[in-house]
């Protein structure tokens, strides 16, 4: 069970909140986001756990509320680094004492190798890289994970337009890969455009619906879409023709 941890941690290991002067050469914004790092309970809490990222707890929290691994034997981690969800990927497959799992993550950053998952160092957005994934998966996908976002810019709406850009091609490949039945679960950055998405999605799932697990910092826009009941493409233009 996934709980948030104790929020003495958000003022660091003596119980008071930590403060990084700004040094020489370091820009403020780097300076704000160490203090955030220092400060942060996940961040700590990852460490004590051995996890790559505090990411890990947004999985974690979303598949106690979602049951989204329940059941599942192939899984895509799109965005895979540094590799948080993908270390609890591979523990709750070994949890479950299922045989013949597949977990299969790509990100155009390295990432060091996690026992029981291939990895791939690759721009998802490259044309090699779906049929990469698919070798690799060996059969249709229950589960198609997407964190990916484009690198920030700090222009608020062209980064949403590059990471719903992300979101629209991830989707693209959960359409092509995922059994019937299958989910995809992807991030989603607030911005106008994130309708468009939903909508398409409602298409070709039977329920689509949405949360901000509590890991998620709170003045972050993200959130995540869980598309669930996957119809097939057909399905989805049967309806659009249907009078």
């Amino acid at each position: 069970m996934a709980r948030p941890p104790e929020k003495r941690g958000t003022r660091g290991r003596s119980g008071l909140k930590v403060r990084v002067r700004t040094a020489r050469g370091r820009k403020l914004s780097s300076t704000r986001w160490l203090q955030r790092q220092l400060n942060d309970p996940y961040v700590e809490e990852a460490r004590r756990q051995g996890y790559r990222s505090r990411a890990a707890f947004k999985l974690l929290e979303l598949d106690e509320k979602f049951q989204l691994l329940k059941g599942a034997r192939r899984v895509v981690d799109l965005g895979a680094a540094p590799g948080g969800w993908t270390q609890v990927l591979v523990e709750q497959f070994t949890r479950s004492g299922q045989k013949d799992n597949k977990i299969v993550g790509i990100d155009i950053l390295p990432m060091d190798p996690i026992s029981g998952a291939d990895l791939i160092e690759m721009d998802f957005l490259a044309p090699q890289a779906p049929d990469e994934l698919k070798a690799l998966l060996g059969g249709p996908a229950d589960i198609v994970l997407s964190d990916m976002a484009a690198p920030t810019t700090g222009h608020k709406q062209t980064d949403h337009i590059r990471t719903m850009g992300l979101c629209e091609a991830a989707l693209d490949f959960a359409m092509d890969v995922l059994e019937p039945g299958g989910t995809f679960v992807a991030k989603v950055l607030r911005g106008g455009t994130d309708d468009d998405l939903l909508r398409r999605m409602k298409l070709h799932f039977s329920s689509v619906r949405h949360a901000k697990p509590p890991a998620s910092r709170p003045e972050s826009v993200e959130w995540y879409v869980i598309a669930s009941g996957f119809t097939g493409k057909s399905q989805a233009l049967n309806d659009q023709s249907a009078p």
